[in-house]
C-alpha cells in the first residue's frame, strides 16, 4: 500500500461520495505478489503468464471407443449378411509401449484411449462386431484360417468403416505451441485440469487474498450459545467471512471482540501475521462504545515499527450513501495491510462489503473487473420508493433477468436480515433522486 489514504478533497468535515471512497481503496490497494503453486493449491488463484503447450493433446493417435483396430479395406461392404472375418493379433490397452502391427485381414482389439497400432486406419466398436466370439472361419468377405502366432482368434465385422473412423488425432485438441491459457485467467477444475494434462506442475499465480475478518460489541454472542438480556447472536462476522471467500479469498473469522480498545488493538495486532486485508465490523459511528475508532483513529506511531502502528493510519468517514454511512479506511502494521471498518448494522455491513470490500479483494487478486455485474431493470413495486436527498441508497431487490425487472425486498431498515436473506440484487437510487416511481427504469448491482 502507499504511505497515505487521503484525498486532497479528504477532512474531517468531508462527506465522501461512494465513488470517491471506492476510488480511494482501489488507489491504494495493490495486486499480491506472484508465487509459484502447485496445481491444487492455485485453485482460484489468477494467473499471471501465458502458458503454452509443450506437447500436443492428444500426444498421439488413440481409439474413442472400445473395439477393434483395423484397415478400412479389409471391412469394406461388411455387413450383417457377410460380416468380414478378421484374425485377432492381440490386445492394446491405454498406456500400452510396443504394439502389435495390424496387417491385411488382421484387427487387433483396443481400449478407449489406447494408442492406435501400426498398420491400423480405423476402429470399429465392439458393438459393430460379435466381441471376437467366432470359433473359426466362416464364409464371408475373408475367411484367415491360418492365424499368425500371437493371434488370439477371429472377429467377425458386421458395418464397414471410413478412414479414421473412431480415432482422436493427434494434436485434435491442442498443438504444442499453442496458448493455453492466458494471464489474468482465474484457474478453475477445467484449467487446472488443462494444465494437468500437459504436464504443469505448478503454476505462476497471484494468491487467493487472505482476510481476516472480526466483529466488535459487548453485546455479541457466538451462534448455539445461551442469550442473555441485552445480547444478540453475533451474524455480521459469519456473512463477511462467507462473502470474502465467496469473492476469492482464503477468509479467517475471529470470535466477537469486546468494546475494549486495548483487546481490539491486540487482536488486530495478533492477526497481522495472517492478512492480507484485515476487515472489521462495528464500532465506527460516533457513540461511546465505537471502539474500533477509537482503537484504530490515533494509530500511525513512526517509532512503532513493528506493532499495529507502523501503517499509516486508518481515516474514518463519512459517507454519501444510505445504508453505510459511517466508514474507515487505512493501513497498519509493518506490512502496511489494508483494513477496512464497516459499520455494525447487518445490512449496512453486508452492503458496504458489496461495495468496498469485495473490489479490494478483488483488486489484490489482480483481476481486471473488480466490482459486481450491474443490468439495468424495470421497478415493480406498489408504490414509489423514497430516498434521502444527496444519498446513494441501495435498496435489496430480487431480480428477474428474463423479465428484466426487480422488485423490492423488506423495507430499507439497515436490521432487516430476513429481507437480506431473500435478496439477490441491490436497487440503486443516485444522489439526486429522492423518488422513483412504479415502472422507472432503475440500475441494480447483481450479487451472485
Amino acid at each position: 500500500m502507499s504511505s497515505s489514504t487521503t484525498t486532497p478533497a479528504a477532512g474531517q468535515n468531508h462527506l465522501w461520495s461512494v465513488d470517491e471512497h471506492v476510488d480511494d481503496i482501489l488507489g491504494t490497494v495493490r495486486p499480491l505478489e506472484p508465487i509459484e503453486l502447485q496445481l491444487l493449491d492455485a485453485q482460484g488463484c489468477v494467473l499471471v503468464e501465458d502458458v503454452t503447450v509443450p506437447v500436443s493433446l492428444p500426444p498421439f493417435d488413440n481409439s474413442s471407443m472400445d473395439g477393434y483396430a483395423v484397415r478400412v479395406a479389409d471391412v469394406a461392404g461388411a455387413s450383417e449378411e457377410f460380416p468380414a472375418v478378421l484374425t485377432v493379433i492381440g490386445d492394446v490397452a491405454a498406456g500400452a509401449g510396443a504394439q502389435p502391427t495390424v496387417g491385411a485381414g488382421q484387427a487387433a482389439r483396443i481400449m478407449t484411449g489406447a494408442p492406435l497400432p501400426p498398420g491400423a486406419e480405423a476402429v470399429v466398436p465392439v458393438e459393430w462386431t460379435d466381441g471376437g466370439l467366432g470359433e473359426g472361419p466362416v464364409s464371408g468377405m475373408r475367411a484367415h484360417s491360418a492365424a499368425p502366432e500371437g493371434a488370439s482368434g477371429e472377429v467377425r465385422v458386421h458395418r464397414p468403416a471410413e478412414a479414421r473412423a473412431h480415432v482422436r488425432a493427434r494434436g485434435s485438441d491442442v498443438q504444442a505451441g499453442d496458448r493455453a491459457l492466458t494471464a489474468g485467467t482465474v484457474l478453475g477444475p477445467p484449467q487446472i485440469a488443462l494444465l494437468a494434462a500437459i504436464g504443469r506442475g505448478t503454476v505462476k499465480v497471484r494468491p487467493r487474498p487472505r482476510v481476516v475478518v472480526m466483529s466488535t460489541g459487548s453485546e455479541l454472542v457466538q451462534p448455539g450459545e445461551e442469550l442473555a438480556d441485552g445480547q444478540i447472536y453475533d451474524s455480521n462476522s459469519f456473512a463477511l467471512t462467507a462473502a470474502a471467500r465467496d469473492a476469492g479469498a482464503i477468509a479467517y473469522r475471529v470470535g466477537a471482540v469486546a468494546d475494549d480498545a486495548e483487546t481490539l488493538r491486540s487482536t488486530i495486532e495478533d492477526q497481522l501475521i495472517r492478512a492480507d486485508l484485515i476487515v472489521t465490523t462495528g464500532g465506527v459511528s460516533v457513540g461511546a462504545y465505537d471502539v474500533v475508532k477509537e482503537a484504530l483513529s490515533a494509530i500511525g506511531d513512526p517509532d512503532d515499527e513493528e506493532g499495529i502502528g507502523a501503517g499509516s493510519g486508518v481515516e474514518f468517514r463519512k459517507l454519501a450513501m444510505q445504508p453505510g454511512k459511517p466508514q474507515g479506511f487505512g493501513s497498519i502494521g509493518p506490512d502496511h495491510t489494508p483494513l477496512l471498518a464497516l459499520p455494525g448494522n447487518p445490512v449496512s455491513s453486508y452492503v458496504s462489503f458489496e461495495i468496498f470490500v469485495r473490489p479490494a479483494i478483488r483488486a489484490l487478486m489482480g483481476l481486471p473487473e473488480v466490482h459486481r455485474a450491474t443490468a439495468r431493470a424495470e421497478l415493480v413495486s406498489d408504490k414509489a420508493l423514497n430516498s434521502p436527498a444527496g444519498r446513494r441508497q441501495f435498496l435489496r431487490g430480487r431480480y428477474d433477468a428474463e423479465a428484466g425487472r426487480v422488485t423490492p425486498v423488506g423495507g430499507s431498515g439497515s436490521h432487516l436480515i430476513a429481507a437480506l436473506a431473500h435478496a439477490d440484487a441491490l436497487i440503486v437510487v443516485p444522489e439526486d433522486t429522492t423518488s422513483v416511481d412504479p415502472g422507472a427504469d432503475v440500475e441494480v448491482v447483481l450479487l451472485g
